[in-house]
């Protein structure tokens, strides 16, 4: 082994005695970006069975013999030499990692290891601790410049905020920047608290009575309350948290098909806007539907993890993506409450974190037991309109009797003849129960009426084997009824949930065995034969030459041909049965076996049936109701009303005057529709297996649902389920959420947040640029009731908040980032805020709020080019067209073009924090596209309508995009360029709509001030 020169020595010594080495800060990063990766604690790419990653592993021998670390004896210890060494086939990190160890990072590690190699607890997994604010001694931040040392010393006590910022600056020798001025405050507050600018009159309104008085901070204050109030709030706060929630008003991937979850996203905005406490906002959203007499509102919430992509192109398995939609609600969940990256354990132990292969398979146990319904939000109004629809059914079924023509004789004679004719083609059925249910995936459940429940996961090819046994011998028929039923996809009959026909089932084949032997079916009918074959809801069925059309019918479902079956379309009232005729009469006695196979491009088995069996000799489904049949059959007198209501629905006669009745039955008043979850029974819960190297191919053992190991565990006298891991992450001894949070609400106001990476708070984070302030909201932030808005209102009051975001040379240098906030934060706003900022000062926002996507401006070849299948973008109108961008339909294949541009997320994964980029496209957008064009118009015509001076409308313009008043340089530079555009000729509206364009793309109109 070669050794260092001793310049290089020296060097290490130097830096060594310079401070004292913190474990946290220093040397975790160091280990973690350099060593852990093959001596941490993934167990099956650890080398030479070695940790790095713990104490008692390090301080022992590797498999070389040699101690990796010897407390105090930096030479003595092998980590050092490896990692000094110039030998290829000694030094650490080797070669062929493309690693390589600075000499600060060397330095670093020596000198940890001299004072005594002592590990600690990473700071982010011991709960948060909150130390009193420091005492401040140096002068008052925040001041406004020029202001009195004799008033400064006046103000009210140090925020605490301020408190821990400036002990920071005070120690890196830097002073915080002077109050911004009123202008730039009141727009800063207007833009952070609800996403949009004060208008000029708003503005002048809080300048005015702030200015010169000794109440400004008390005036501040009532802006800010006000703005917290506002209904614009929620609508603000609701697009950060629809980022990670991936929120998108289409399924994704290939077909990218529509889907309803909107009221979600309205949820979030009430929910917000009633500053509904953080705990209760998170705890609906994973579990709502599991709270006591959960509410709708609970139910709505669960859209969160609703969220994720659906896969409905041909060929897929639907299994397969579910476990990836599962993938991506731990990873979803890992950052927005926990700010842990686990979606880097789907493979693989965690390459840095303490966080295990099985830990992350626990975890998607956890939330894994859900079925994942369509729900009908049941308003107020939608109940009085079903309340309302029984009692007009109820009428018109009373009613009915009274329109038979002849009157009351001739319907009663009708009705004899009738119910002779019709009981001679009446069987007598036996409904039989079977002794035992074998299935490939779903889940069915006998009923006390007979039928059978179906529910739980499916495949694209089902089995259903179900074993009969009766005392009754000589069965000439087997018919199998199937009925809708609320708990199915669309009221069933079937279990058809993604890409085929909602609710819709499709049974290719029926075979019955006896003994082990077939039993051979001579042939079959059903009730609905005409059925023409149809591949889903989206597309109707084809219409074919009658040669080669292809009905699905019950004797399809005979012909071994799985391409072929009898099928029932799904929707509310269906109601069919297919009757199999045997060819020899079969004895039930001794028990019958049948299999029901379910075979299509699509997952389609029965989900609500009924079996019955007959001994008679005429036997065939002649489309009656179970009792009308058996009131036939039975020529049962004491159920004539019942044959009655029959008879009137179905005579020839009535045919007109039924319609009606016919019609409401099958479309009864609905809510609403919107996506949730739904805990599964518990007599069919679903197990969750480890998949080795995170492949759905590839499922080992089942794993027990759990939190990570490193972290405490789940109390146990509550079931490990979702609603408890929900509650888990608001436990006082839970240390990640309230810090995960509070820092993500920190960089929506300062750009950056105290931990810069928003997602991962794990070894691989850069440590808190302020740990004590970070901890210290995170208790207040509990203590305060996990109230979001007055976690916004402590930030924004703060004096740190307040400061102008002027960039003064010293700053520029020693500090660029503003990670020591010395300054105010100046970012580029998001994609959304300028468009809304836009509509604003244009004076066409429109104040409506919730409801279904709407569809702005935009070229309609963005969603129509390059994108599967034919979407066409509709242009709102009325309204509708200038709407705040948070209601923009979302499209995630092809998403609004202008909020792309602009880095706003696709709906596609989770995202913390949004890039923020700077291009000419940009620029080019806000000069040309149509929407921006629009709003330069109408803003034109404002300003040339306010007033008739060149001066008063080019003052006017610049204060709508900026809210201050120009300078007189300012105003200057407008009245050149003005005068330019009249030079081309230009004049009226279209004058004026060419410094209205300028004007929204000066960088202070798109940037927070």
């Amino acid at each position: 082994m070669k050794v260092m020169k001793p310049s290089f020595a020296l060097f290490l010594l130097l830096v060594a005695s310079a401070h004292a080495v913190d474990f946290n800060r220093d040397v975790r990063p160091v280990l973690a970006q350099q060593c852990f990766t093959c001596h941490g604690m993934d167990d099956h790419a650890r080398k030479g069975k070695l940790r790095l990653d713990l104490s008692e592993s390090a301080h022992g021998k590797g498999k070389s013999g040699e101690i990796a670390i010897v407390p105090g004896k930096p030479d003595a210890s092998e980590v050092i030499k490896r990692i000094l060494s110039t030998d290829e086939d000694e030094v650490m990190p080797p070669p062929h990692t493309k690693k390589v160890m600075s000499d600060k990072d060397k330095a670093t590690l020596k000198a940890w290891i001299a004072e005594g190699a002592k590990y600690e607890a990473h700071w982010a997994y011991s709960p948060p601790k909150q130390i009193p604010a420091p005492s401040f001694k140096s002068q008052v931040s925040g001041s406004k410049s020029g202001e009195p040392q004799e008033t400064r010393n006046k103000k009210p006590e140090t925020h605490p905020i301020d408190a821990f910022i400036h002990e920071r600056l005070e120690k890196e020798g830097l002073k915080p920047s002077p109050e911004a001025d009123a202008y730039t405050l009141v727009r800063r507050v207007y833009l952070d608290l609800i996403g949009l600018p004060p208008t000029p009159a708003e503005a002048d309104a809080f300048v005015h009575k702030s200015h010169g008085s000794h109440e400004s901070h008390k005036t501040y204050e009532e802006l800010v309350d006000t703005l917290l109030a506002s209904k614009h709030y929620g609508e603000r706060w609701a697009r950060r948290w629809l980022d990670l929630a991936r929120y998108a008003d289409t399924n994704g991937f290939e077909k990218d098909r529509p889907r309803q979850i909107w009221p979600y996203r309205d949820w979030v905005v009430r929910a917000l806007n009633d500053d509904m406490p953080f705990d209760q906002f998170s705890i609906k959203q994973i579990a709502g539907d599991m709270l006591p007499n959960a509410s709708a509102e609970d139910l709505i919430a669960t859209g969160f993890h609703r969220n994720t992509m659906l896969n409905e192109e041909g060929g897929i398995d639907p299994n397969e993506y579910r476990f990836y939609a599962m993938v991506d609600r731990v990873g979803v969940t890992g950052t927005a409450w926990m700010g842990l990256t686990l979606n880097c354990c789907q493979c693989h132990t965690h390459k840095y974190d303490p966080i295990l292969h099985t830990d992350y398979y626990s975890v998607m146990a956890l939330l894994n037991n859900a079925d994942e319904p369509l729900y009908h939000i049941p308003t107020p109004d939608i109940k009085a309109q079903q309340k309302a629809h029984a009692a007009k059914i109820a009428q018109l079924e009373a009613d009915l009797p009274k329109k038979f023509p002849g009157g009351e004789a001739a319907m009663q004679s009708r009705l004899a003849g009738w119910i002779e004719g019709e009981s001679k083609r009446a069987s007598k059925w036996q409904i039989v129960r079977p002794t035992a249910m074998k299935t490939t995936m779903p889940h069915l459940e006998q009923q006390v009426d007979g039928f059978i429940l179906g529910s739980g996961d499916i495949s694209k090819s089902d089995v259903y084997d179900l074993s009969l046994r009766a005392p009754i011998k000589g069965v000439t028929a087997l018919r199998i009824e199937v009925a809708s039923h609320p708990s199915l996809p669309n009221d069933g009959p079937g279990l058809t949930n993604y890409e085929g026909p909602l609710g819709g089932f499709f049974l290719s084949e029926l075979q019955a065995t006896q003994n082990g032997q077939r039993v051979k079916i001579a042939r079959a009918e059903a009730t609905n034969d005409e059925e023409e074959d149809k591949i889903s809801d989206a597309a109707p069925a084809k219409k074919k030459a009658a040669k080669a059309r292809k009905t699905n019918n019950a004797s399809a479902a005979l012909d071994a041909e799985m391409s072929s079956g009898w099928q029932v379309l799904g929707g509310y009232a269906q109601q069919h049965a297919a009757v199999f005729h045997f060819e020899q009469p079969i004895d039930f006695t001794n028990g019958f076996d049948l299999k029901l196979l379910f075979e299509k491009h699509f997952a389609c088995p029965l989900g609500h049936f009924r079996l019955s069996v007959t001994t008679s000799d005429h036997a065939t489904a002649i489309g009656h109701p179970f009792e009308v049949e058996e009131a036939l059959a039975a020529n049962d007198s004491k159920k004539r009303e019942v044959l009655l209501r029959r008879f009137l629905e179905t005579a020839p006669e009535m045919k007109q005057a039924a319609a009606q009745l016919s019609a409401l039955r099958k479309n009864p008043p609905r809510g609403q529709p919107t996506l949730v979850m739904s805990e599964r029974p518990a007599t069919n819960p679903r197990a969750t297996n480890r998949y080795h190297r995170g492949e759905y191919l590839s499922p080992k053992e089942t794993v027990p649902p759990a939190v990570p190991a490193f972290l405490p565990s789940l109390p146990k006298d509550a079931p490990a389920n979702r609603l408890t891991f929900a509650k888990w992450l608001f436990a006082p001894e839970n240390p990640l959420t309230a810090r995960v949070t509070v820092n993500r609400q920190w960089q929506a106001f300062f750009g950056r947040g105290l931990v810069e990476s928003l997602e991962d708070f794990g070894y691989q984070s850069e440590p808190p640029s302020h740990p004590e302030l970070l901890d210290w909201l995170a208790v207040e932030f509990v203590k305060q009731g996990w109230s979001m808005k007055k976690l916004h209102k402590l930030i924004v009051m703060s004096a740190t908040y307040k400061q102008s975001s002027r960039i003064t040379p010293e700053l520029a240098q020693r500090d660029p980032e503003n990670i020591l906030l010395a300054r105010g934060a100046r970012f580029r706003l998001d994609a959304e805020i300028i468009r809304d900022s836009a509509l604003k000062a244009a004076g066409v926002l429109s104040p409506k709020m919730g409801g279904p996507g709407v569809y702005p401006p935009q070229p309609a070849s963005i969603t129509s080019e390059g994108t599967y299948g034919k979407f066409e973008w509709k242009t709102s109108e009325g309204e509708d067209r200038y709407r705040r961008s948070l209601y923009t339909f979302i499209k995630r294949t092809a998403p609004f073009a202008m909020s792309t541009t602009f880095d706003a997320p696709t709906g596609e994964a989770c995202l913390a924090k949004r890039d923020v980029s700077n291009s000419p496209l940009q620029a080019l957008t806000l000069l040309n596209d149509q929407m921006f064009m629009e709003a330069a118009q109408a803003m034109a015509k404002a300003v040339i309508a306010e007033s008739q001076d060149d001066d008063t409308r080019l003052q006017n313009i610049f204060r709508r995009c900026t809210t201050r008043p120009a300078a007189a340089d300012e105003l200057a530079m407008l009245k050149t360029f003005l005068q330019k555009q009249r030079d081309k000729k230009l004049e009226g509206e279209a004058l004026w709509t060419s410094v209205c364009r300028a004007a929204l793309n000066f960088d202070e109109a798109i940037t927070h001030p």
